[in-house]
């Protein structure tokens, strides 16, 4: 019996959790991709708050142009970006049961490029 796309996501997303926990000094750093957008926001687990969310709605990268996968840099460089303006120099990254590929594969090296280390 096969999973469905959606079952097979949440047990690695599951997995990924076990394992991935951001705390006050190592953030973590949450991707959701949808069909046309992408989300990215810095979490404390330890405290359950949201540190520094960016999305490609946001005004300035809601004008932006280009494809999917170039969209998704920019946003991970305006993540990478904010995370320094909030002091926050190192995250744990949690790619949200996707695969390291694509649009979450740019978002990263955005962030990488930006000065964010994971």
């Amino acid at each position: 019996m096969a999973l469905s796309t959606s079952e097979r996501k949440k047990r690695i997303r599951r997995r990924i959790r076990k394992v991935s926990s951001g705390t006050a000094e190592r953030p973590r750093l949450s991707i959701f991709r949808s069909n046309s957008e992408i989300y990215a926001q810095v979490i404390d687990d330890t405290q359950g708050t949201t540190l520094v969310a960016v999305s490609s709605r946001d005004g300035d990268l809601a004008k932006e142009k280009g494809t999917k996968s170039e969209i998704a840099k920019v946003v991970g460089k305006a993540i990478a970006e904010k995370c320094k303006k909030v002091g926050i120099e190192k995250v744990a990254f949690d790619r949200g049961g996707n695969l390291y590929h694509g649009r979450v594969k740019s978002l990263a090296e955005g962030a990488r490029e930006a000065g964010l280390n994971f």
